[in-house]
C-alpha cells in the first residue's frame, strides 16, 4: 500500500524593482555614495636643459693638384759605333750584329760573357804532353814530335782565346745568342754603350707616355662637361 502524497502549496510569483544607475539609486530609492577622488602625483619639475651649441665642422683641406709633368724632352741622338771586325753596329736607331737588326725599344738589354773552348784546351795539352814524353823516351824523332808539340800548342792557344758570348735579351721572347771572336774588352765596352741606349730610349718612351696620359686625364673632365652642358637653345637668332 502506498503512502499519501504530502499536500503541495502554489505560491504566487511576484516581481522586484532593480535599477543599475540608470536612475542613480538602489532598489530601495537611496543614492549610490561617490568613490572619493584620489589626487594624481604631481610630477618632479623638469631641469632646464643646456642649449648644446653645433661642434665647428673641422676645416676641409684645400684641393691638392699634382704638379703637371714638363713636356718630354727631344730624344737624345746617339753616334754610330762598330766593332773592329765590322760585325757590331751601334746605331741610332738601334743594334746592328751579324747584319740583323734589332730596335733599342724591343731590346731589354745585352751582355757579353768571355768563353774558353774546354775541348781544345784539353786536346791540345794532352797532344802537347803527348808527343813531348814520347819524344824524351825516344819513340819519336825530332820531325814528328815538333810537329806534334806545335800542333797541341795551336790547339792549346785556340782553345784559350775562345770567343765571347753575346746574349739580346728581348721582353716575351727567346733570347738571342752570337758568338763573336777577339779581345774580351772592346766587346764590354760595346756592350755598356749598347745597354745605356736601351735604358735612355726607354726612359724617352716612358717620359712621353706619362706626360700624353696626364694631358688626356686633364682635358676628359672638362670635354664631358661640356657635353653634358649642350648647346644653348635660348640663344637669340
Amino acid at each position: 500500500m502506498q503512502a499519501p502524497l504530502p499536500p503541495l502549496r502554489h505560491v504566487p510569483p511576484y516581481w522586484v524593482r532593480t535599477s543599475t544607475g540608470g536612475g542613480g539609486a538602489f532598489a530601495d530609492g537611496t543614492h549610490r555614495p561617490e568613490p572619493a577622488t584620489t589626487p594624481l602625483p604631481t610630477p618632479p619639475p623638469a631641469e632646464p636643459v643646456a642649449e648644446s651649441l653645433p661642434e665647428p665642422l673641422p676645416e676641409q683641406p684645400a684641393e691638392s693638384f699634382e704638379p703637371l709633368l714638363p713636356p718630354p724632352p727631344t730624344p737624345e741622338l746617339f753616334a754610330t759605333l762598330r766593332s773592329e771586325d765590322g760585325r757590331l753596329e751601334l746605331t741610332n736607331d738601334g743594334l746592328e750584329l751579324n747584319t740583323e737588326q734589332f730596335s733599342w725599344r724591343e731590346l731589354e738589354g745585352v751582355d757579353v760573357q768571355p768563353v774558353r773552348w774546354l775541348l781544345g784546351v784539353l786536346l791540345g795539352a794532352f797532344l802537347f804532353l803527348g808527343f813531348l814524353s814520347a819524344y824524351l823516351q825516344f819513340w819519336l824523332k825530332t820531325v814528328p814530335a815538333a810537329l806534334g808539340i806545335g800542333l797541341g800548342l795551336a790547339l792549346l792557344a785556340w782553345g784559350l782565346r775562345g770567343t765571347n758570348r753575346w746574349r739580346v735579351h728581348r721582353p716575351g721572347r727567346q733570347t738571342r745568342y752570337f758568338s763573336l771572336g777577339g779581345p774580351a774588352n772592346g766587346w764590354l765596352a760595346l756592350a755598356r754603350e749598347a745597354n745605356r741606349r736601351i735604358g735612355q730610349r726607354h726612359h724617352e718612351t716612358a717620359t712621353a707616355a706619362g706626360y700624353w696620359l696626364q694631358q688626356t686625364a686633364f682635358i676628359a673632365p672638362a670635354a664631358a662637361s661640356t657635353e653634358e652642358a649642350g648647346p644653348d637653345t635660348h640663344a637669340p637668332v
